[in-house]
């Protein structure tokens, strides 16, 4: 797929725009890691159960889960960025008046604000990174994996530090950094269009009406409760200072950054998306149900706790691809439908386990929090269909939009994929000399991923644009008196999820040949989220062509590939 940068282009020299959200990002992400070192210090300092100390839970994601509902709407009337702004001066304020305060009931008060603040910021930051971005979308996606995966693994130990110090340090060191994040936003990031269609307040619930994304959020709120229920819970019968309980949450943190970015796209890839769900939701109730057998072990729940990391890393990333494959509306309304019912049960989760463990002792927590997961192994049997035939591109709509007039059949064109680059058309061109030595027609397809991080989903590309750009594609070629058709491909997940479509797409009509530009991602990115070539090759039964524009085109294959690796 082409780019609009050379393939030696550094995804990390943005704007100030980008870096001044990217820091925010970090320090969001911080937030609930940062937190749990300090969980038994509250409880000893403030004279409160555990039960009361997770309100501090169960306030901030009801909150974060109604506010899901609202977001779109506030964002598509008054801009990305205010809504971002605004959502920042949210936490600053009450991250530090939870500082202040001095009893259970008031943080738990000031944490719903910061839910509120925290809903308006992440739901937006994704798209002002993208939108701000200086290097094309591929390099904001890398810049916004870092921040993610740095906030999860920092933040435990941060809080740690902080806390270590008075349990009221976590609190001041979120409102300060993101004081900091307050100011650059405002200075640095500029004013973004509005949408130009305005999101309905009703939206995100009558989406609900559909099955899968019903049946994916019913999933999601189950895998939150166990999720959430070991957060809250887990620091207690580890017996441990807050630093410890920092490095302890760091490893953990570690390791779903790493699986969350790195293995759960090639997991996926291997063995599609519902499989790999069911052995991770089972895997995760043998740890909890370890948790349970051995809390009065702290060495067991430690290593039980770290280890999950890895389980919930996967969870967290294709969880949201399922949803956004199964969902038939927009990306934006799904992702808030989805958060508003996954945040329910994690707000649910620990406000019912202290109940539970009051009432009787602190193994049935986790041993419900085990059956949680295993019972969303049978929520997701219940739409496993869906699932996979929107995964092999059976479901509708379909993958695939035609943009002017189709190809006649058995036309054999030759196919040249690109994105929304800047050198986009160059490709074309490139692609269109071989079409023409060939005597074959050309079809442009315009690949437009949906990039899904953690709970987020969006679209890099808006589908008017996408479409006017193909129509400006056609018409040059034309001109020229070049044949030529034009396809819009839509994909969820990494780079090589659209390969892979693009190959069967390919082998359907039976292409002349693929012909593809070069990535600018790195090996390290590639690795990441998958190389949409080397799945294209592997995946058609198609001559694939590498080209660039004033060189002669490769042919691909499987033994070249290793070394065209910024191919």
């Amino acid at each position: 797929m082409s780019s609009g940068s050379k393939p030696t282009s550094n995804p990390f020299r943005q704007p100030r725009a980008v870096w001044a959200v990217a820091f925010a990002c970090v320090i969001s992400f911080m937030g609930i890691g940062l937190v749990d070192p300090i969980l038994p210090a509250l409880a000893h300092n403030l004279h409160a159960t555990p039960s009361q100390v997770s309100l501090l839970f169960t306030s901030y994601l009801v909150v974060t889960a109604v506010a899901m509902l609202v977001v779109g709407w506030i964002s598509s009337r008054i801009g990305a960025k205010r809504t971002l702004v605004y959502g920042l001066i949210l936490i600053v304020v009450f991250a530090a008046l939870a500082g202040t305060s001095g009893s259970v009931g008031g943080i738990v008060g000031f944490r719903a604000g910061w839910g509120l603040g925290n809903a308006m910021f992440i739901a937006t930051s994704l798209a002002v990174i993208v939108a701000s971005a200086s290097g094309g979308f591929a390099g904001a996606i890398i810049l916004y994996e870092t921040a993610l995966g740095l906030g999860i693994a920092v933040g435990p130990l941060l809080g740690g530090e902080l806390g270590s110090i008075s349990w009221r340090g976590p609190f001041y060191g979120v409102s300060v950094l993101m004081a900091i994040a307050l100011i650059a936003t405002a200075l640095f990031v500029p004013s973004l269009p509005k949408p130009q269609h305005k999101t309905s307040i009703a939206a995100p619930l009558q989406a609900l009406r559909h099955r899968g994304l019903l049946t994916m959020g019913i999933m999601a709120l189950l895998y939150n409760w166990g999720f959430f229920t070991m957060l809250g819970y887990a620091p207690y019968p580890m017996e441990l200072s807050a630093q410890k309980l920092g490095l302890v949450f760091t490893g953990w943190g570690l390791l779903v950054a790493a699986f969350s970015v790195y293995f759960a796209p090639r997991l996926q890839a291997r063995f599609g998306t519902a499989k790999v769900l069911y052995v991770n939701m089972f895997a995760l109730g043998l740890v909890m149900a370890a948790i349970a057998a051995g809390v009065d072990t702290p060495a067991v729940v430690i290593v039980a706790v770290i280890v999950s990391g890895a389980f919930i890393g996967i969870n967290n990333t294709l969880t949201t691809q399922a949803v956004m494959l199964v969902a038939p509306v927009d990306r934006s309304v799904a992702s808030s439908a989805y958060g508003f019912v996954r945040f329910i049960g994690g707000g649910l989760a620990p406000f019912v386990a202290g109940k539970l463990a009051d009432a009787t002792n602190l193994s049935v927590p986790f041993y419900l929090g085990g059956v949680a997961f295993v019972l969303a192994i049978f929520v997701l049997a219940s739409g496993h269909k869906l699932v996979t035939a929107a995964e092999a591109g059976l479901a509708e709509p379909s993958p695939l939009e035609a943009v002017g007039p189709l190809a006649e059949a058995g036309s054999h064109p030759v196919v040249v994929a690109v994105g929304a680059t800047a050198n986009a058309g160059e490709v074309v061109e490139a692609a269109a000399a071989i079409a023409r030595d060939l005597g074959a027609p050309l079809e442009v397809v315009r690949v437009r991923e949906t990039v899904v991080i953690e709970e987020l989903a969006v679209d890099p590309e808006d589908e008017d644009d996408a479409r006017a750009a193909v129509a400006d594609l056609l018409d040059h070629l034309a001109a020229h008196g070049i044949a030529a058709t034009g396809q819009i491909l839509r994909s969820v997940g990494d780079h090589a999820a659209a390969g892979r479509v693009l190959a069967q797409h390919a082998d359907e009509i039976q292409a002349r040949t693929v012909a593809v530009g070069r990535s600018p991602r790195g090996p390290a990115s590639q690795f990441a989220e998958g190389s949409f070539t080397s799945a294209l090759t592997h995946a058609t039964t198609r001559t694939v062509v590498l080209v660039s524009p004033g060189t002669t085109p490769h042919e691909l294959t499987a033994d070249v590939l290793p070394s065209l690796r910024g191919a």
